[in-house]
């Protein structure tokens, strides 16, 4: 069974598909056709929708001996844990044509028919007709939704200003153009301040308090066992089913398995869902490395490294949109083994450590060791990843992160780069450059980072490394770019790296 509200009205379910999608609840169950059905897989926004949970600044969430490069003061919010906070609402935008019904357990829904109520229309459904952000219609909903994600988000108005274009970003229009729909959401976040002063009416100013503690009801209910979704609320519980049941589908976000779906068309009887196990949801800031749980989003994610890793952060906001990295985990981008994976590179340069488990078993394993061959690990059957291990760059150490790809936003990669090159004297000490998109797998530049080490990161040192590269790398050809654009780039993006760092000497 789950539990959970749409708009005000309590939904129990017991007998559902365990692949069934919250855009074909929506559609075919309930016959609300304003969300829209456009690529099915999480690229055109026109099927976005807005979730509504509880979040805690306690719980599992802390930062512990906080180096002293990363202030106390400047982790987020959400990672920095106080033991007396309330739960408070989270509002965030998702597609809803990847997104799995039996997700919403414990969460509120609202599609695009929630936000009028009376014959009244939200501040964000007036801004768009008041600036022509329509024309054909089809797209609208789904922006609508997406603005109203950004008006609820507990930020002052400037703040939310500058994050319009990355709202916007999961969204696609054939026909309006972009300046209307922009101009509506400065219009509508004006109305915010307006609705805060009681001038216009907000039809979803709902009684935060009472919602809170709806919210809490459903999720202490204890869950029924039954169908093909389950839910396993502790560690325990989901490695002794997994162990037992290695078949099942594990799905945290689902933004990758529900493409099987949706695209495949395949049917997916058995689904167990992580997002409950509070250890799949750790988040902590050590001394000197960061522990993650695997399902831990992308935007939870994007969060914490913007402050302890900021060179990650561009490339991070270019992994899919505001909707993808709201559902999208750690777990699940690593765990798909795919060779353009953009976290992969990222977390070899790192030297992460994944902690997998089967049964009550653990075992620790560097990510170099994780990756075997195309789509293809190192797990055992009956075995998941629990969490990561991400160990921070120290301060005087050259690290970047640069994508590469046909599209500035929610697109995959053509190349990615990830360089760590650890500062001792003024030598490279171990350095890690690691590629995806140029392999079946994300790998290391082994020899190229033997012509780095032990020397200055200089012009002299790139040009050895490209020198390396170009007969490392064996880049294939296929849609997203030819095997030698792959491989100038790869070389490129060296170079670019060492003129960054040249250029923040001489600050």
């Amino acid at each position: 069974m789950i539990r959970f509200l749409y708009d005000d009205e309590l939904v129990e379910l017991t007998d559902f598909e365990a692949d069934l999608t919250v855009l074909d609840w929506l559609r075919l169950h309930r016959n609300k056709t304003g969300t829209k059905e456009g690529c099915g897989s999480g690229d055109c926004g026109a099927c976005t929708v807005v979730t509504v949970s509880l979040i805690s600044d306690n719980s599992e969430t802390e930062a512990v001996n906080t180096p002293s490069s990363i202030s106390n003061s400047s982790v987020p919010n959400s990672v920095r844990g106080d033991k007396h906070a309330q739960p408070r609402l989270s509002y965030q935008s998702i597609n809803s044509c990847i997104s799995f019904l039996g997700a919403l357990h414990g969460k509120q829904l609202l599609s695009v028919e929630s936000l009028e109520q009376a014959n009244t229309l939200h501040p964000v459904q007036t801004a768009m007709i008041e600036e022509h952000g329509s024309q054909c219609g089809f797209c609208t909903p789904g922006f609508v939704m997406s603005l109203f994600a950004l008006y609820k988000q507990d930020e002052p108005e400037e703040q939310l200003l500058k994050r319009v274009d990355q709202a916007l970003g999961g969204n696609l229009c054939r026909c309006t153009g972009y300046r209307p729909i922009k101009a509506a959401a400065h219009s509508a976040l004006q109305y915010r301040k307006q609705s805060a002063l009681g001038q216009v009416t907000d039809t979803q100013a709902a009684d935060s308090e009472k919602l809170v503690a709806r919210l809490q009801a459903l999720s202490a209910e204890p869950l029924e066992r039954g169908g093909g979704f389950i839910q396993p609320q502790s560690m325990v519980e989901l490695a002794a089913y997994y162990q037992k049941h290695p078949d099942s589908r594990l799905l945290a976000g689902g933004t990758d398995l529900a493409l099987e779906v949706t695209q495949q068309m395949k049917t997916i009887a058995h689904i167990v869902h992580v997002g409950h196990v509070p250890e799949m949801r750790v988040k902590q800031i050590q001394a000197d490395h960061l522990l993650l749980g695997a399902a831990v989003t992308l935007s939870e994610c994007l969060e914490i490294m913007s402050e302890s890793i900021p060179a990650a952060r561009e490339m991070l906001l270019r992994f899919g949109s505001d909707q993808v990295r709201n559902s999208a985990t750690i777990g699940g981008n690593l765990g798909s083994a795919s060779p353009i994976g953009d976290l992969p590179p990222l977390f070899l340069a790192l030297d992460v450590t994944l902690t997998l488990q089967c049964g009550e078993q653990t075992r620790h394993i560097p990510v170099s060791e994780f990756y075997i061959s195309y789509r293809k690990t190192s797990m055992q059957p009956g075995e998941f990843i629990r969490s990561v291990k991400i160990p921070l760059p120290k301060s005087d150490s050259v690290f970047a992160v640069h994508k590469i790809s046909k599209r500035t936003e929610d697109d995959i990669s053509s190349v990615c780069l990830a360089i760590h090159l650890p500062q001792h004297e003024g030598l490279t000490n171990n350095a890690r450059l690691a590629f995806g998109g140029v392999a079946a797998t994300p790998v290391r530049a082994l020899k190229a980072e033997q012509a780095l080490n032990g020397r200055a990161f200089d012009e002299q040192a790139v040009i050895d490394g490209q020198h390396q590269l170009s007969a490392e790398l064996q880049p294939i050809s296929d849609a997203r770019a030819s095997a030698a654009y792959r491989s100038l780039i790869a070389q490129n993006l060296l170079r670019r790296v060492e003129m960054e760092f040249s250029d923040e000497l001489c600050k």
